[in-house]
């Protein structure tokens, strides 16, 4: 048995043995944290200012919780997992979204800071090792360490997948590749805490792929499973991994280091690969049964055009002129607050192609962002006036219609 009656300075290991279970629920949780932070910002309309305030607040109480304990406590950990890759995925983005910086930069910035990170870590530890996080100074540099590798997983990410357009597909491949490759180089001989580091990295950007290829419209390539249908399936899988390793951590105790985990390995990639076996069934029976996503070659008439638009170099961009036109019905009418509101849906739809669209020009998929911008913009006013309302709408319009079938 595990002894109850340590002093609160004297802690057992506060991270979880590094097995394939580990791995499965690292990813998931990449994925839910993310689908999870645009539902709060686009779907519930919380946007990007009020919901990156919350989740910084939840974090910095689940970490509050987390450094209190003195032992490796699996639902608390996990949970700090996930609200990390949040507000990781939330600064890439705040630098990239609002503050315009390159990906390439932040890229780079965040690979800087990191080093800096593990320097001072080994500087004052004299050691990097996972499975040594057993005082309160080594658990402040790991979580340091894990949201820099989030931040820095996003934006090298977003820079591959994006920036290089090789999409979500594409991206799924070549990142989980790439942890398979350092798997390899780990079997090889290579040093554990290097090859660590460098798949912790890696998931996050391969939990972002497979999201974006779970979740996106047929059209551009995805399942069309929805982000709330995929985020319920991960977030239930999670829930039943770690209760499965809160169990045997109750039952067995805390691994001890270089031990195998509890309950054997056998017993770890049986549950880990039945994680893996599940989203797959799950992501291909619920693809089957959606329905058709997208309206490539369908009529498009909303009372002011009547168009068909094929698939163009961004995908099928009638879908949107549909929603642009049935806002500025409305806004033509007069009808602004009517407008305000059905422009809640052109904001949804275009966020959620993001992934879709972008990869495949991303010169015309910005066009095309910053005119969605100024409509929200213009409706969204204090004091919103119907002729720069109508002049946003219109200009978007044409726009979109101006790139369908180039």
């Amino acid at each position: 048995m595990i002894e109850t009656h340590r002093m609160p300075t004297s802690w057992l290991t506060k991270v979880p043995a590094i097995t394939a279970t580990f791995w499965v629920i690292k990813v998931l949780s990449t994925t839910v944290g993310e689908t999870f932070a645009d539902y709060l910002s686009v779907n519930v309309g919380l946007g990007p200012l009020v919901t990156d305030a919350i989740m910084l607040t939840v974090l910095a109480v689940a970490l509050a919780v987390q450094f209190r304990t003195t032992r490796y406590t699996p639902w608390i950990y996990w949970l700090c997992v996930v609200l990390v890759s949040i507000v990781g995925t939330q600064i890439t983005d705040f630098l990239t979204d609002t503050l315009g910086v390159p990906l390439h930069v932040s890229t780079i910035a965040f690979a800087v800071i990191l080093a800096v990170v593990f320097f001072a870590w080994y500087r004052q530890e004299r050691t990097l090792a996972i499975a040594s996080i057993d005082t309160p100074r080594r658990e402040a540099f790991y979580w340091g360490a894990i949201l820099t590798t989030f931040a820095l997983g996003t934006a090298a990410g977003d820079l591959a997948t994006e920036a290089l357009s090789l999409g979500f597909r594409n991206g799924t491949l070549i990142f989980g590749a790439l942890i398979l490759l350092t798997w390899i180089a780990k079997r090889a001989g290579a040093g554990v805490v290097l090859t660590f580091w460098i798949a912790y990295v890696l998931t996050r950007p391969l939990g972002a792929s497979l999201g974006d290829l779970l979740t996106q419209s047929k059209d551009f390539g995805g399942l069309a499973l929805g982000a709330s249908t995929t985020s319920l399936l991960f977030f239930a899988l999670i829930l039943v991994l770690v209760t499965r390793e809160q169990v045997m951590v109750s039952r067995h105790g805390l691994t001890a280091k270089g031990a195998e985990p509890a309950g054997g390995y056998r017993s770890d990639y049986a549950w880990a690969a039945s994680g893996v076996v599940v989203v797959a069934a799950a992501g291909f029976l619920l693809s089957t049964m959606a329905a058709p996503s997208g309206s490539s070659g369908s009529s498009v008439s909303s009372g002011t055009t009547t168009a068909v638009h094929p698939t163009t170099a961004l995908g099928d961009v009638s879908s949107f002129v549909v929603i642009a036109e049935g806002v500025k019905t409305k806004v033509d009418a007069g009808d602004l607050a009517g407008g305000k509101t059905s422009v809640k849906e052109l904001e949804v739809a275009w966020d959620s192609a993001e992934a879709g669209l972008k990869p495949r020009d991303p010169a015309k998929w910005g066009t095309l962002d910053g005119e969605i911008d100024t409509v929200l913009t213009s409706l969204r006013a204090s004091k919103p006036t119907q002729t720069e309302s109508t002049a946003a709408l219109t200009a978007l319009i044409g726009t979109l219609n101006t790139y369908d079938g180039v």
